[in-house]
């Protein structure tokens, strides 16, 4: 069985977000998400319009998705990748690089992102 991960906030949901997860998903049988906590975001300085609990059950929905995972902090990766037994590590090509400390561990892809739309697009555009 190939397990597949990925980590993002996953905010006001969007059709990019679903194209990314179904495409990680074509790498392995099982996809697990990595989902930053409230905590985690507020560390980093943002705030999420909606709340972990309720990103967790819009992720757990999707039928791409196996498990999804707090995210807590930068630094648990390695040991989410282990843990779980992880073979691809997948995120957006925006991340190009990021990650790639984990290539040690498993193999690490960047995807490339859906055009034109993005969760600080929506917000912009919500805030007009």
């Amino acid at each position: 069985m190939k397990v597949v991960l990925t980590y993002g906030t996953f905010d006001l949901f969007h059709y990019g977000h679903l194209l990314l997860l179904e495409r990680a998903k074509l790498f392995g049988d099982k996809l697990i998400v990595g989902l930053s906590t409230d905590e985690f975001n507020s560390g980093k300085g943002k705030k999420s319009f909606h709340s972990f609990e309720q990103r967790r059950k819009n992720l757990e929905a999707i039928r791409f998705v196996d498990l999804v995972i707090p995210e807590n902090t930068w630094e648990q990766k390695i040991q989410d990748v282990l843990s779980h037994n992880v073979d691809i590590f997948i995120m957006g090509d925006d991340w190009e690089g990021k990650f790639d400390f984990l290539k040690e561990f498993c193999e690490v892809m960047y995807l490339p992102r859906t055009p034109d739309i993005s969760s600080s697009l929506i917000k912009t555009l919500e805030n007009k």
